[in-house]
């Protein structure tokens, strides 16, 4: 029997499904922040290159992709499987109509296996495609149940209580997991966009609407891409300087902007360089916010700051990084994606969704 070669499988089934992908030029992003409770500004600097090159890999991943999806329908997993499979298809086991009895269930683990391989394969021509030093791992199945979350210890508000969100930097949990934040809004690269849904990598928004409001689109489009849109106040301002009246607007002004242009309310908030009283927490349950993440590392394109002393990634860890430009960092958005995911993937750590926990 004729042995393939490594890799000769994976071309023979992009040349079938006779798909072409190109890539785009890359522009440039950057961030900064106010390190917490310190008031000590601090910020990174690096350099990326200007654009990446078509390469023949990216027909791979199209077929890879395909794959993926084709071995999700037949699966089962999605609910509009049996509605929408069409006059006359046959239904899968532990579905209405499906034969019963353990065997459905092994078929059916079998094919969400194959889903996943299938998946993370089409991740590793990604990967090459954007030039990460090597594949991210897949993240596994969230938790059927979300952890109880509570304020970190030293970080309570006078005359606080449980009723409050909580203010926390980690997520508890045992599986080597963190999950990847971005603040403000400024830079809007489509890059970005691009390169986060071809590497299947999930990350949560927190916006200011000072930076946001010339171009709504460009979060609509991260939003249908799954990305969700969380309050980082209207204008970014050091919430405990302003009174009540002016904290409550700048917080429930911005829900109801992300709402009226996104449809969703958001149940997250992050206060801007992570200062906050009493007043904030409060105004912030006032206007529907469920929980206040902060963080435990910054991600810049040339370097990670840490919070904690040992100045590694933990469990749980929640990462901060920000939608900036060239005037910043004089590096790119994709720049700082292959920063981050060399520090996280070297560690043996996956990339998991902030909501999906929280």
């Amino acid at each position: 029997m004729k042995r393939r070669r490594p890799g000769q499988e994976e071309r023979v089934q992009a040349e079938q499904a006779q798909v072409q992908m190109r890539a785009e030029p890359v522009r440039v992003g950057s961030g900064r922040i106010w390190s917490v409770r310190r008031g000590v500004l601090r910020s990174g600097t690096g350099r990326g290159r200007g654009y990446l090159r078509r390469r023949p890999g990216y027909a791979v991943l199209a077929a890879l992709l395909v794959a993926a999806v084709g071995s999700g329908c037949a699966a089962g997993t999605d609910s509009r499987t049996a509605t929408g499979a069409g006059q006359g298809a046959k239904a899968l086991a532990g579905q209405p109509g499906g034969p019963a009895g353990n065997a459905g269930a092994a078929g059916t683990r079998a094919a969400q296996a194959e889903k996943a391989r299938l998946a993370q394969a089409a991740r590793a021509v990604a990967a090459k495609k954007w030039g990460l030093a090597s594949t991210p791992l897949a993240a596994p199945v969230p938790p059927a149940v979300k952890p109880h979350i509570t304020t970190r210890k030293g970080f309570e508000v006078e005359g606080g209580d449980d009723s409050l969100p909580p203010v926390f930097t980690t997520v508890p949990t045992d599986k080597k997991i963190v999950f990847l934040t971005m603040d403000d809004g400024d830079d809007k690269d489509p890059e970005l966009l691009r390169m986060m849904s071809d590497l299947n990598i999930p990350y949560s928004a927190f916006l200011s609407d000072y930076l946001v409001s010339d171009d709504y689109g460009y979060f609509k489009d991260a939003q249908s891409r799954g990305v969700t849109l969380n309050n980082h106040t209207l204008n970014h301002r050091y919430l405990p300087g302003l009174s009540y009246g002016e904290q409550k607007q700048e917080i429930c002004d911005q829900q109801d902007i992300i709402e009226k242009q996104y449809g969703e309310r958001p149940r997250l908030f992050r206060p801007p360089y992570g200062n906050y009283n009493g007043d904030t927490l409060r105004i912030a349950k006032s206007c529907g916010i469920t929980a206040v993440p902060l963080w435990s590392e910054e991600a810049f394109p040339d370097h990670m700051e840490w919070r904690e002393e040992d100045q590694d990634l933990h469990p749980g860890d929640i990462i901060l990084t920000h939608f900036r430009g060239k005037k910043d960092w004089k590096g790119s958005m994709p720049d700082l994606v292959r920063a981050v995911m060399k520090v996280v993937t070297d560690k043996g750590y996956a990339v998991a969704r902030l909501e999906d926990y929280v």
